[in-house]
């Protein structure tokens, strides 16, 4: 027998051990596939029948919103709110349901909180389908891995939510998306999202890249070439899983440009994506008298003069405790400029208002970290805390506001700058994101307010706008006011109405 003969047969027994050893393992996976088909499929089944169950119980379709945190004070809670208003008067057939994990108040509260908080009353009834283990999408649970954790966390809570009630249209209106695979192919609904932020961006991928530290980036990380190397390939990973279980939504509704650039380019749905700016409530801000500019310069005339009479300066921050809302940035910025107008102390009082809401005793430990340093700074007496204020109490403040600050990085809208700008208070955001792109633009050839991006930065800014003369800032007031039309309740309705028309055809009444 030759040598290539004998090669020959060498190869054949090994193929032949080989296919030995690996038919099992082929046989197996075979069947581990079929069995997971078939309880897909039975899932499938038994969602679609309990569905069938409610129908023809209720008599008519349900849209179920997944909002855990909906009795939250902010901006996010807002959309959800005149979200449903809108569904409710176009569809009034329609059985609305929210999906929250606020345990610790009842339904009735939870609406009353609306109408409080946002001046949104709802024309319908709402279900609330109650969640017990919303700790699994809360942050500190996952010191490491946080991303990947809560988005994991999300598919079990949205298993408790689909168990619970299967919908015939679901909306993840607080930016779940891993949610939306199991809704879609579990549960057989109709998807929709509205993405207030996305959870991974490219942004993010930058800072870690670049190194630099931020909230969510560590400086042990940041310092250590090894450790930002791992990170941003699980970053990288991530945003591909973020990406595919994106684009399982059938309609795509985002809150900004800055949003919408990022959305696109992770979840590939351009044809289904559209940009909705939330609404604000600006018509109920624009019956605060914006500061006659005769009464402006008389009062710089007499303060020019000598007189006793002070001028009062409020600088107004409206966002929730959250840490990427940086107001840390805020107080330090402000005893900067407390510093700088030194000399002008005898002739007007400063303070400093931040007002949002808290959503839990992480938030709750924030603030109470915020108040010391603001007494290490001493700024005690100058810096308000108003924790989760009722709409009438929110508006007294920026009435008085003098300046509308914002310091959050990246901002996916902006909520609280609008209502600042229709309030007629003189708006100071971070030059970044949505503000810096959507909101603080110029309008009708003038511009609508100003934007920084650190301490330095921050606190010149107030200073200018403090120094500006009356007639100069009474100009920028009112074309913000104008400018701010554009993001109104209605606006929002329209929009939002347009985009979920197509899936709320489909619905059988």
């Amino acid at each position: 027998m030759s040598g290539h003969d004998q090669l020959a047969l060498c190869l054949c027994e090994i193929t032949r051990l080989l296919w030995k050893l690996l038919l099992p393992l082929v046989l197996l996976t075979l069947v581990l596939v079929a069995v997971l088909v078939l309880l897909v499929t039975g899932l499938r089944l038994w969602f679609q029948s309990n569905r069938a169950a409610r129908r023809a119980r209720d008599g008519r379709p349900t849209v179920a919103f997944f909002h855990p945190y909906c009795h939250a004070g902010g901006g996010g809670e807002r959309v959800l709110w005149c979200a449903i208003r809108a569904l409710q008067n176009r569809y009034p057939e329609v059985n609305v349901v929210v999906y929250t994990g606020d345990l610790e108040v009842s339904g009735a509260q939870i609406l009353d909180g609306a109408r409080r908080r946002f001046n949104v009353a709802l024309p319908g009834p709402v279900e609330f389908v109650f969640l017990a283990h919303r700790v699994l999408v809360e942050p500190s649970l996952f010191p490491h891995f946080t991303l990947l954790g809560q988005s994991v966390g999300s598919v079990f809570l949205g298993w408790d939510a689909l168990t619970q009630c299967v919908p015939d249209l679901y909306v993840d209106s607080m930016g779940y998306a891993f949610t939306l695979p199991l809704f879609r192919y579990l549960g057989g609904c109709s998807v929709a999202s509205y993405v207030h932020y996305p959870t991974i961006s490219t942004d993010m991928l930058s800072v870690v890249s670049e190194r630099n530290p931020r909230f969510n980036n560590a400086d042990y990380i940041s310092n250590n070439l090894f450790l930002s190397a791992a990170k941003l390939v699980y970053y990288c990973l991530f945003a591909v899983l973020y990406g595919a279980a994106g684009s399982c939504s059938h309609v795509v509704m985002v809150n900004s440009s800055w949003t919408l650039d990022h959305i696109l380019a992770l979840w590939r749905a351009r044809d289904r994506t559209c940009v909705v700016y939330p609404p604000c409530p600006v018509e109920h801000f624009t019956d605060i008298p914006i500061l006659d500019q005769e009464e402006e310069e008389e009062e710089e005339k007499e303060e020019e003069e000598g007189g006793d009479r002070k001028r009062r300066y409020s600088v107004v921050s409206v966002a929730q405790f959250r840490p990427e809302k940086d107001h840390r940035l805020q107080i330090r910025a402000f005893k900067k400029l407390v510093d700088r107008r030194a000399a002008l102390q005898g002739r007007e009082t400063l303070r400093l208002v931040l007002i949002g809401g808290c959503r839990d005793q992480e938030d709750r430990d924030r603030v109470l970290m915020l108040r010391g340093l603001s007494q290490e700074l001493g700024l005690g007496e100058r810096v308000e805390f108003r924790l989760n204020v009722p709409f009438d109490e929110l508006k007294r403040e920026l009435a008085a506001a003098t300046i509308g600050l914002h310091t959050m990085w990246n901002e996916h809208f902006g909520i609280g700058v609008v209502e600042c700008m229709a309030a007629g208070a003189v708006v100071l955001a971070h030059k970044s994101g949505g503000p810096r792109r959507d909101i603080v633009v110029p309008f009708e050839g003038g511009a609508t307010g100003f934007l920084a991006e650190d301490e330095d930065g921050y606190a010149d800014a107030m200073d200018r706008i403090l120094r500006l003369p009356a007639a100069a800032r009474t100009e920028i007031r009112r074309r913000a006011r104008q400018s701010a039309a554009r993001f109104s309740d209605r606006e929002f309705e329209n929009c939002f109405l347009a985009a979920m028309e197509p899936l709320m055809n489909t619905l059988e009444r």
